[in-house]
C-alpha cells in the first residue's frame, strides 16, 4: 500500500466494519503521525436482535468511539442513514462528498463493496455494497465544483480508494507490531460481539488467520492487512 499521504477518511456502513480487518492498518498509520478520520453511515441501531434500535444505536456509537480510540483515531462522525436500509443514491453521495470536502483526504478507506467476500464465498449485504459504491462516486463528486456547490469547496485531492476485506485484494500493509491494537479495537465492540456469538465474536481467533494469510502474500511480512486499491 502506498503510504506517501498524510490524511485519510474511512467511510463504512456500520460500527465494527472497520474493525473486521482494517483497524490494525489504521493503528500503523496513526503511529506514523497520519491523520485518520472515521465516518459511519449508520449507528448500527438494527444490529443487535435483543436491543431495540433506540437503545442499540447509542450503545454501538459509544463502542465505535472506543474502538477508534484504540487505534489512535479521535474524530468519529455519523451520518444517521438507517441501519439495514442504506440506499445507494444522490443523498448518500452528497453526504459522503460533503465529508470529503471538509476533511480533504488523500486516501479514502471503505469496506468491501463487491458481491462476495474473499475466496468468492458468502454474499455481501446491501448496506456494504451501497456504501462502498457511493464512496467511489462521492470521491468524484467531491472534485466537481458543479455538483453539490452548497456543501463546500471542491476537493479533487483523493488519490486512492482502498477497500478492506475485498475479494479483489491487490495491496497490503505490514501490521506486525500493530495487530494487537487491531484486536483491541474489535474487542471494544463488547455488547455487539456478545450478541453475535460464534467465530466472529472472538477477535483474536477471527483476525489472526486473515492477517497471517495476508502476511504470507506480502514479501517480508508476518502479519498484514490487505486492501483492494483503486487509483482515482
Amino acid at each position: 500500500m502506498p503510504e506517501d499521504w498524510t490524511r485519510a477518511l474511512a467511510v463504512v456502513a456500520h460500527p465494527d466494519d472497520l474493525e473486521y480487518g482494517g483497524a490494525a492498518a489504521v493503528a500503523r498509520w496513526t503511529s506514523q503521525g497520519k491523520q485518520v478520520t472515521y465516518l459511519l453511515v449508520t449507528r448500527g441501531e438494527a444490529g443487535i436482535d435483543t436491543l431495540p434500535p433506540a437503545e442499540c444505536g447509542p450503545l454501538r456509537e459509544a463502542e465505535q468511539r472506543a474502538a477508534a480510540a484504540a487505534v489512535g483515531v479521535d474524530v468519529v462522525e455519523f451520518l444517521d442513514h438507517p441501519d439495514g436500509l442504506v440506499e445507494y443514491g444522490v443523498p448518500l453521495r452528497r453526504d459522503i462528498a460533503t465529508a470529503i470536502r471538509r476533511h480533504r483526504p488523500e486516501l479514502v478507506v471503505t469496506g468491501n463493496f463487491r458481491d462476495t467476500w474473499p475466496g468468492d464465498v458468502g454474499l455481501n449485504m446491501a448496506d456494504h455494497t451501497a456504501t462502498g459504491r457511493a464512496v467511489l462516486d462521492a470521491v468524484r463528486d467531491a472534485g466537481n465544483r458543479w455538483l453539490f456547490p452548497e456543501v463546500g469547496e471542491p476537493w479533487s485531492g483523493v488519490r486512492w480508494v482502498a477497500a478492506a476485506a475485498s475479494p479483489r485484494n491487490s495491496h497490503a500493509v505490514d501490521v506486525d507490531g500493530y495487530f494487537e491494537r487491531g484486536v483491541a479495537s474489535l474487542a471494544a465492540h463488547r455488547a455487539y460481539l456478545a450478541a453475535l456469538g460464534g467465530d466472529m465474536a472472538d477477535p483474536e481467533g477471527f483476525l489472526r488467520p486473515m492477517a497471517e494469510a495476508d502476511g504470507a502474500r506480502l514479501p517480508g511480512a508476518r502479519l498484514a492487512t490487505a486492501f483492494e486499491l483503486i487509483a482515482m
